[in-house]
């Protein structure tokens, strides 16, 4: 069963190569396959290249998907960083 959230970008500078990473490190701490779509494109989460390719900046909607046994936690988990501002300076 896939677990989906829809969250907006509210740090500054998007979804630059800093944040691309944070996702990627949280991604690769769970078990569920991760999509994140953006724009009408989809990339896998645990690729920060394909997350960069985005280019969501601010004010962008990211929507994710996992799929897996941990879904949910993950999810929660990058909407929490998303929310937060991927912990950069406003």
């Amino acid at each position: 069963m896939a677990v989906e959230r829809t969250v907006m970008i509210t740090n500054p500078e998007g979804l630059h190569a800093r944040p691309s990473g944070s996702v990627v490190a949280i991604a690769l701490e769970y078990q569920s396959d991760l999509k994140i779509h953006c724009g009408g494109r989809s990339v896998n989460g645990r690729s920060i290249l394909e997350l960069i390719t985005l280019g969501a900046t601010c004010g962008s909607e990211l929507h994710l998907s996992a799929e897996g046994p941990d879904a949910e936690e993950l999810v929660g988990a990058l909407v929490k960083l998303v929310e937060a501002g991927f912990s950069e300076p406003a």
